[in-house]
């Protein structure tokens, strides 16, 4: 082999330990037959290592000049040829990401402005419902929604999650700090995308399909999540689809729930998980005959305390984590968060009670929840975590362990209460005759009303309420009710004269639906055309958007 007609600009040198003088080994480029002396300001670039014990160098030329004088000098290096249009495709994909919502998407934009005036102009009573601190809202509109984060912090499907594991396990400690939990005995997952998502979750992960589950009727205040047929036997929920359920229900006489009555379903049903919690009770929760009733039959004891877990967390209602084993709840409720979901779970040695009774065993066995409902949650049903979601839950948890959360709650109790009293002295008939909690239920039956016509007369006059099934004295259902809550025009600051106020509202709205159904009939199917236009709504709602717009509005100007 010629070395000699090797390309390369490079020399190599052996240098051996021994007496022999090392003989060195080039690689010389053929232009250098006809040498030229070199550039005063080119030096040689040397780099020692060694191979098999051998020490080598690499002698390479190196040009000391600074890049920004290169393309000056005689010989300057050779730069990639740019190809045609290159530049204008870059500028094309950057103009339109990074344009505005108004300059992007003029037609969204706008849509979006008529729901902001909307919030500011109209009174907002559904329970579900909140309005989130400027904080949440910047989070939930950040680059975080731009990563992919499939599994748990420090084991994701996807690299370069680092940041992504910081924010979500500070938002898991936060979550049991909001609730006073001690992370040996509690875990939680703030992954499920609602609290539906996550019942589910917990289901999936703790029962095989047909295993049976009991919580509240829909109609007695229930949640759909819990398992639900309509009369006629039709499965509404997957819960029902998947899973085997059967309700118990409120007292039809009180509104109250009858703890004897569910005690005995559930000692004949016996089912694997019991639920306590619901969506339009308005009274506290015996979760200690709960407790007794779940070790009686074995039952895992869950409690969904969707609407109630910013009471819970500011103590102004009974904690469900001093019995339950498993508990979920939304983030966007009362607890004014983004609109999520979150698990708690035990973990640790069970007590030696709960073990005889689930485990058959007299060990000290440990909760196993922990590993089922995380793989429940993924990769079971869900995808990737919305991780702006997750940094928007942790800031509003940094917020419910402060005075002024605990002082907000408060205020939301009482201004629940102001609006029940105030109802009640304009002779309205209240399920339970009142509330403990953040919402009420309005019977409409003794005015005549249908629910779904105050409803819509309502939001004509820029009142929003929902209309919910209450049970009758004879404990038929009826579609003459409607849920009333607080914690929204509580964040606006409202306090409890200006829910008299609201009451008054509230009244007025319903002798309008009584003119409107004396004239058209209860049960249309709709109401009528133009009726929007008619004196009477036009006047509320111009009262209604007066008192409104006086509130600040969080999160955002107007």
């Amino acid at each position: 082999m010629d070395l000699s007609q090797a390309q390369s600009g490079l020399s190599l040198g052996f240098h051996s330990h021994s007496s022999l003088n090392p003989i060195p080994l080039q690689l010389l480029d053929q232009k250098e037959e006809n040498p030229v002396e070199k550039d005063e300001d080119q030096t040689e670039e040397v780099e020692n290592f060694s191979i098999l014990g051998h020490p080598m160098c690499i002698k390479r030329q190196r040009d000391c000049q600074s890049s920004s004088s290169s393309s000056s000098s005689p010989n300057p290096p050779k730069r990639v040829a740019m190809e045609p249009g290159l530049e204008s495709r870059r500028a094309k994909v950057r103009g339109w990401g990074n344009q505005s919502l108004p300059m992007a998407d003029s037609e969204i934009h706008e849509i979006m402005e008529k729901e902001k005036q909307r919030q500011v102009k109209g009174i907002e009573l559904i329970a579900s419902e909140n309005f989130v601190c400027r904080a949440v809202m910047e989070a939930l509109g950040s680059h975080l929604t731009n990563k992919y984060s499939e599994g748990l912090p420090g084991a994701r499907y996807y690299t370069g999650n680092q940041y992504i594991d910081q924010i979500e396990s500070l938002c898991c400690s936060r979550a049991l700090a909001a609730f006073g939990l001690d992370s040996d005995k509690w875990g939680v997952n703030v992954q499920p995308y609602s609290c539906t998502s996550a019942n589910f979750a917990v289901y999936t992960g703790l029962l095989l399909p047909g295993d049976r589950v009991m919580g509240l009727d829909s109609p007695s205040g229930g949640h759909l999540s819990h398992g639900y047929y309509t009369p006629g036997g039709k499965k509404v929920s997957a819960s029902s689809i998947f899973f085997e359920t059967l309700p118990y229900k409120v007292n039809p006489q009180t509104g109250y729930i009858d703890y004897d009555k569910m005690e005995e379903k559930a000692t004949d049903f016996r089912p694997k998980i019991l639920i306590c919690g619901g969506s339009s009770y308005p009274r506290e929760w015996d979760y200690a005959r709960f407790r007794q009733v779940a070790d009686k039959i074995g039952a895992v004891l869950m409690c969904d305390m969707a609407h109630i877990s910013g009471l819970v967390a500011a103590k102004e209602a009974a904690s469900p984590f001093d019995y339950c084993d498993i508990v979920t709840s939304t983030t966007h409720k009362s607890l004014r968060g983004p609109r999520g979901g979150i698990i708690f779970y035990r973990k640790g040695p069970k007590s030696r009670k709960q073990n005889m009774l689930l485990s058959h065993d007299s060990g000290s066995a440990q909760y196993d929840f922990e590993e089922k409902i995380n793989f429940a949650v993924h990769p079971s049903l869900q995808g990737g975590p919305h991780n702006n979601h997750i940094a928007a839950l942790a800031i509003a948890l940094k917020q419910v362990a402060t005075p002024e959360y605990k002082a907000y709650m408060q205020q939301v109790k009482k201004n629940a209460q102001a609006l029940a009293s105030a109802l009640l002295r304009r002779k309205c008939r209240l399920v339970t005759g009142g509330t403990d909690n953040h919402l009420l239920l309005w019977d409409l039956t003794t005015l005549g009303l249908a629910g779904k016509n105050y409803e819509k007369v309502c939001e004509m006059c820029h009142i929003t309420i929902n209309k919910v099934a209450i049970f009758g004295d004879n404990g038929a259902i009826c579609l003459g009710g409607v849920r009333i809550g607080t914690p929204a025009m509580t964040s606006r600051g409202c306090l409890e004269g200006d829910f008299e106020t609201i009451a008054d509202f509230l009244l007025r709205a319903a002798q309008i639906t009584c003119a409107v159904q004396r004239e058209y009939g209860k049960f249309q199917k709709d109401l009528p055309k133009g009726l929007q236009n008619s004196r009477d709504i036009v006047e509320l709602r111009n009262r209604v958007e007066t008192f409104a717009s006086q509130f600040a509005m969080p999160g955002f100007d107007f």
